[in-house]
């Protein structure tokens, strides 16, 4: 297998990836009453959106054997995102342990796996590779570290919470 033809392997891959956590964050919105639960899922969503039609168009440029623009990366839409700042995060919380979500702690636990899969499948490949695919790959890491930074916090919070709380009565 030639090196382009790995390369192009390495993104329909994550190309698969990203479209079942696209799917598991959608499929998880309609399972969560909260409304901070689901808007920071909403807002993951559409990033997800973004990396897909950002490897979307490498895997274009690759098939059309053209270098891989990575200006799209560069668009301000794509970067950090700061999901809550420190008061919004303190009433999601609250309101996550007033709602009981106990099953949104394995939601934030499975999207956790996901985001940090993800982040460590890119790392990976980008030392695999070099040039422009490396770069996007990197790119990509990044954002899915921050993406498992945000859901390993809640998940650790809200884990923390339920194993304090009086059950039963």
């Amino acid at each position: 297998m030639s090196r382009d033809q790995k390369v192009r392997k390495i993104f329909e891959y994550a190309l698969n990836q990203e479209k079942t956590g696209l799917s598991f964050f959608q499929n998880s919105i309609e399972r969560m009453g909260v409304g901070a639960a689901v808007t920071a899922l909403k807002r993951l969503v559409e990033e997800e959106k973004k990396h897909i039609s950002f490897i979307e168009g490498i895997l274009n440029e690759l098939k059309e054997e053209k270098e891989i623009n990575l200006s799209l990366a560069q668009d301000p839409i794509l970067a950090q995102t700061n999901y809550f700042d420190q008061r919004a995060r303190s009433e999601f919380l609250e309101q996550c342990v007033q709602g009981s979500m106990i099953p949104d702690v394995t939601i934030f636990n499975t999207a956790w796996l996901i985001e940090k899969d993800l982040s460590d499948f890119y790392a990976a490949m980008s030392e695999k590779t070099d040039g422009k695919p490396a770069k996007a790959l990197n790119m990509l890491s990044k954002w899915e570290k921050e993406h498992e930074k945000f859901f390993r916090e809640y998940r650790d919070k809200l884990s923390e919470v339920y194993s304090q709380m009086p059950w039963g009565g």
